[in-house]
């Protein structure tokens, strides 16, 4: 899992996690969650979903990209670095934690 910067100023609509998958079977991961745990909101549940073994899938804060998986959470504002550092985390259906990520202010944007 990684972490992106957007570049729209203010809502950073444009930012986005991606999530890859480096197991040998494809990830199916409906009901799956990504959560701010630096604030505990927000989250994301992940409708069905399935990344094939060695893809990746991104999901965005407010845009919607049917290319790279289109996912959104469609919210209006930034959700990653509002404070120092934020830490996403993502949860199987179980609730067990499969991934975790800084997010620091001095992130570089990606494209």
């Amino acid at each position: 899992m990684h972490l992106f910067d957007g570049e729209v100023p203010t809502s950073e609509a444009d930012e986005y996690v991606q999530i890859r998958n480096l197991g040998s079977s494809p990830a199916e991961i409906v009901g799956w969650t990504l959560t701010d745990i630096a604030y505990g909101t927000p989250s994301f549940t992940f409708p069905p979903t399935s990344i094939s073994v060695g893809k990746s899938v991104r999901l965005y804060t407010n845009k919607l990209h049917l290319e790279t998986g289109g996912l959104s959470c469609k919210r209006g504002t930034s959700t990653w670095n509002n404070s120092n550092p934020d830490e996403a985390g993502l949860f199987n259906d179980s609730g067990t934690l499969i991934s975790q990520q800084s997010y620091l202010p001095s992130c570089q944007r990606t494209s």
